[in-house]
């Protein structure tokens, strides 16, 4: 049984950051959120929960000896991603207004709260934001994303051999998921299994024609090849910029924003790979409102989950209050959630 179990306020306002768990602490890095400038290359911003005291702190930036520092110390940055592998969280992508989209590999120590950026060698993914990251053993996939230089969606998968540090573009067999960015990418045992984001029904390249993909694509990680996926009678509405995460075996996604219905989501589903098929799980308790762009991260059996915009109203009682700002299309007033709420998993 699932049960939203925390609600808290006072955190960092931010939406389209990255986060990851280490041990019992959930390290947030970036994000947008309006009123802060992002037009100067300043250090990228690094927020830490403590989900046993439940505070969140920030830590100080880095002093650098070297003139360039953006070379040892990433730039802040949105539509990024971290993944943890032993002791190093590893940034890739992302972009920043003045810069646009990066390629660099950026590495923090969790032990010494250093930077360092890796020799790496090999076929480098194009600077890119809204791509994911995904592990498995010492490798990182990346899959997807818009691309700055082709201006264009990507469905091409790179791993990086943190072993060797060499970069690798997959020849992938079978019918490859389609162009897409901010989807999901979860990795459950060798297989990593894509869900939603954003596409053009046209093909690669955005012609404002978007769709929103709602069914599972399976890539093998052992063949390098993508599989056919069987016909599932329950789906999911399509989505882009939601959360998914694996516990024990099975994938579960939450929240979202599908522009198509002019829809934020604040559903939670249940994905079982063994039968192929899904359900939708409604925990117990006070739940999040309806969101995207946020960050989720599990921490041993509860779930961690905090940020993103929404159009819920400040006091709407459905949720974390959230305070009125604009998103980073700086079109539409949304609000920035700083709050955070935990699920937990029980039985």
């Amino acid at each position: 049984m699932l049960r939203w179990t925390v609600h808290l306020e006072g955190g960092p306002r931010r939406v389209n950051h990255a986060a990851v768990a280490v041990g019992h602490k959930v390290y947030s890095f970036g994000g947008y959120c309006s009123g802060e400038d992002y037009e100067t290359l300043r250090q990228i911003d690094v927020h830490v929960f403590n989900a046993v005291s439940l505070r969140w702190t920030k830590l100080p930036p880095v002093w650098t000896n070297s003139r360039d520092h953006v070379r040892e110390v990433p730039y802040m940055r949105y539509g990024h991603s971290a993944v943890l592998i032993d002791d190093t969280i590893y940034i890739w992508g992302g972009r920043n207004d003045t810069e646009g989209a990066c390629n660099v590999l950026y590495a923090f120590d969790v032990n010494t709260h250093k930077w360092f950026t890796p020799k790496v060698s090999g076929m480098v993914p194009g600077a890119r934001d809204g791509h994911s990251a995904s592990v498995l053993g010492k490798t990182m996939y990346i899959f997807g994303g818009y691309e700055q230089l082709a201006d264009c969606f990507s469905n091409d998968i790179h791993k990086l051999d943190t072993s060797s540090m060499m970069w690798t573009l997959i020849p992938a067999k079978g019918t490859p998921a389609r162009w897409r960015d901010f989807h999901s990418a979860t990795i459950i045992g060798t297989k990593m299994y894509v869900f939603g984001g954003r596409a053009d029904r046209f093909g690669p390249f955005h012609s404002n024609n978007e769709i929103y993909c709602n069914r599972i694509k399976v890539f093998d990680t052992e063949t390098n090849s993508w599989l056919d996926s069987p016909p599932t009678p329950l789906l999911p509405e399509g989505r882009r910029s939601h959360s998914a995460f694996g516990y024990n075996g099975e994938l579960y996604i939450f929240g979202g924003y599908n522009a198509r219905l002019n829809r934020h989501f604040h559903d939670l589903w249940k994905f079982d790979p063994v039968s192929f098929s899904w359900k939708k799980i409604d925990p117990k308790g006070k739940g999040p409102c309806p969101r995207r762009r946020q960050c989720c991260c599990r921490v041993g059996d509860k779930i961690i989950l905090f940020g993103g915009t929404s159009l819920c109203s400040p006091r709407n009682g459905n949720g974390a209050p959230v305070t009125q700002m604009h998103t980073a299309n700086k079109q539409q007033a949304h609000e920035v959630s700083q709050s955070l709420l935990g699920v937990q998993f029980s039985t």
